[in-house]
């Protein structure tokens, strides 16, 4: 089956306010016009080996175009994301329309309970488990409610670096059970669990300048990693996996905080089958 990936173009992206480390400085300071042309680079590539829609942009709502933090996706149903900052949360019944509209059960968590899709949540690639990053934007506590609505196990991780917000900056599942991570962007416990649940074999650690670089913040189709930049080490680590790494800068996006992973949302999650781990 084709991937199906939605994206929002940038038309009213700008770095407006504050509400993560990135944008410090970078008020009024982005260009509109390259941001447009690094957006359709990275469609574009996309759109090679996967099927690419479209979400209409909306004046007032500048980080729209990161659609991952748009909701979660498993199979049909939709858990809409509740957001932390009043700055996004207009962002709400955009996706909440586009989502019933094409056939989703939309999902809705009560309003003091943040979570921010799939930002923070990140399904496993190897078994039938979510992975739920908390401590900045989303709310461990509504582990229990996705859980049950999902049927799924969730894996909770804190973390504990600003500059690593959401849990798709520095953690990264991929096809055939491999895991890209940042291990410093988590506190002790989490980084055991990670460790107990991945494979030594299968866990691709990423240092702190490639993590700066958002190379953990990537989109995986198949067998093919699209990313800002990555060092010559993690292209070797990811190559000799069996992956395929097409850098595609995207620097306008990390003003506000974000990548390649953050300017997208896979609608086409399936449920994971039990454990199998591919050939390395």
């Amino acid at each position: 089956m084709t991937e199906r990936i939605l994206m929002c173009a940038p038309d009213h992206f700008e770095v407006a306010y504050v509400i993560n480390p990135w944008m410090e400085g970078n008020i009024a300071h982005g260009d509109n016009k390259a941001a447009t042309r690094q957006w359709q680079a990275l469609a574009r590539l996309i759109g090679k080996v996967a099927q690419v829609e479209r979400i209409t942009a909306a004046p007032g709502v500048p980080d729209m175009v990161f659609t991952a933090n748009a909701g979660l996706v498993l199979e049909n149903k939709f858990v809409l994301s509740r957001f932390r900052h009043a700055e996004r949360q207009g962002e709400e019944a955009h996706f909440a329309h586009w989502f019933d509209a094409q056939g989703f059960e939309v999902l809705t968590l009560p309003r003091d309970m943040p979570f921010e899709g799939a930002g923070d949540a990140l399904f496993d690639r190897r078994e039938p488990l979510l992975w739920l990053g908390y401590g900045h934007r989303s709310d461990q506590a509504c582990a229990p409610l996705i859980a049950k609505w999902l049927d799924i196990e969730i894996a909770p991780l804190k973390l504990v670096d600003e500059r690593f917000y959401h849990l798709d900056t520095c953690f990264c599942p991929l096809e055939g059970g491999y895991l890209m991570y940042h291990p410093a962007a988590f506190d002790a416990v989490s980084q055991a669990r990670i460790i107990a649940r991945v494979p030594a074999e299968y866990r691709i650690q990423v240092s702190d300048a490639d993590a700066m670089n958002f190379a953990c913040n990537a989109v995986n189709c198949g067998r093919s990693i699209f990313l800002n930049r990555s060092s010559d080490a993690l292209k070797h680590a990811l190559r000799s996996r069996g992956f395929a790494v097409h850098e595609t800068p995207l620097t306008e996006f990390m003003k506000a905080g974000g990548s390649a992973k953050c300017l997208t949302i896979k609608l086409t999650e399936a449920r994971q089958p039990a454990a199998v781990l591919a050939v390395a």
